[in-house]
């Protein structure tokens, strides 16, 4: 084989491998981009659901100093 087929032979692997390489970057790409994605989503609904969440706890009655949980009635009703 002479030296321009084997260069020839290699630029062709060369660029085929480039071809390659290109289609995965693409892919990677499109990998990177949903993901992003999907995490924006995600954050969004934990921060929806925080929200939710801190609403029903400002629901909440809170416990004045003479005040009991129910825990604590329960517990004290069958005592003597």
């Amino acid at each position: 084989m002479s030296r321009i087929d084997q260069l020839t032979d290699r630029i062709e692997r060369l660029l085929l491998r480039h071809e390659e390489l290109h289609r995965v970057n693409a892919l990677l790409t499109e990998q990177v981009t949903a993901l992003t994605q999907e995490r924006d989503s995600l954050r969004a609904r934990l921060a929806a659901a925080r929200a939710r969440i801190d609403v029903l706890i400002d629901k909440l009655p809170q416990l004045g100093a003479g005040e009991h949980t129910p825990a604590e009635t329960d517990e004290g009703a069958g005592k003597p």
